[in-house]
């Protein structure tokens, strides 16, 4: 796949913009299909801060203002992503706090509301955030061996409605209700059997290559047509989240504000510090 470098296509395209850091999110278009790579790449497990999200984020307008012909995600290693990053909400700092917060809300406002045709090459594991970021995807590939889900409750908290509702647009309620409760972590052949995933890849490579293919199924399809077709499935999910996230925030900081969930985060953040050193 021709691929063109993506400092290249924003100035051709006016959007250059400044880095004062090496980009955590490599976005690269090919030259012969317009379909955009959007590639997380902050070391070492794609962990979600507030820096990566709103990298994402802005890759995610642009794309969406200059009318591509398709977006697919996916990660420079080995891990697709670790999800939240538990800095930003062990003893956090409030204000830095609620901006993670937006931008995620809004990263998943644009991801899941996208116009365009979207695909996940989970090409490893994807805990909580990087479930959610998979499941705003239209259509989803996974390597073997790995794991995916929303595994809140496992640290003491909950998973937000917003999160709720998009694993149960894809997997029912019922489903949807024993993961969240348990906290469960699906393997690669759990998620393709309850319909979490759509393909198993034995490769990224081979997930690239379906990822173009799924997003070339529409290339002689109305792009008007098919986004409406696509709001007409998402529109009332995304109109609860848009009406209730000032509510959402709030709930947000109140919860991990707590000292039984700062106990929670405490324990899961020095059992990460004792992994990375060992």
């Amino acid at each position: 796949m021709a691929l063109a470098n993506i400092n290249k296509f924003k100035l051709f395209m006016g959007l250059a913009r400044n880095y004062s850091s090496a980009p955590l999110v490599n976005v690269q278009v090919s030259n012969k299909t317009g379909i955009s790579v959007l590639t997380l790449e902050r070391p070492p497990v794609n962990s979600l801060n507030l820096e990566l999200l709103s990298e994402l984020k802005q890759s995610l307008i642009d794309l969406e203002k200059n009318r591509s012909r398709g977006v697919i995600l996916t990660s420079a290693f080995k891990t697709f992503s670790s999800g939240l990053d538990i800095k930003e909400m062990y003893k956090p700092d409030l204000h830095r706090c609620k901006q993670f917060w937006t931008t995620l809300q809004d990263v998943w406002i644009s991801l899941y509301g996208s116009s365009f045709p979207t695909v996940a090459v989970i090409n490893g594991a994807a805990p909580a955030g990087g479930c959610l970021l998979s499941m705003c995807c239209e259509y989803r590939v996974m390597v073997p061996n790995s794991i995916i889900g929303l595994n809140e409750t496992q640290l003491g908290i909950v998973a937000p409605q917003w999160f709720a509702d998009t694993m149960c647009n894809i997997i029912g309620s019922r489903k949807t209700e024993l993961a969240l409760t348990e906290g469960k972590l699906f393997t690669t052949d759990e998620a393709l059997n309850v319909g979490l995933i759509d393909e198993i890849v034995q490769t990224k490579e081979e997930g690239l290559e379906k990822a173009n293919g799924f997003v070339g199924k529409f290339a002689r399809i109305s792009p008007t047509a098919r986004s409406l077709s696509k709001k007409i499935v998402r529109g009332e999910t995304l109109k609860k989240m848009v009406q209730t996230r000032d509510a959402d925030l709030e709930l947000f900081i109140r919860t991990i504000s707590q000292e039984s969930v700062q106990k929670y985060l405490g324990m899961y953040f020095e059992a990460l510090k004792k992994k990375q050193t060992s």
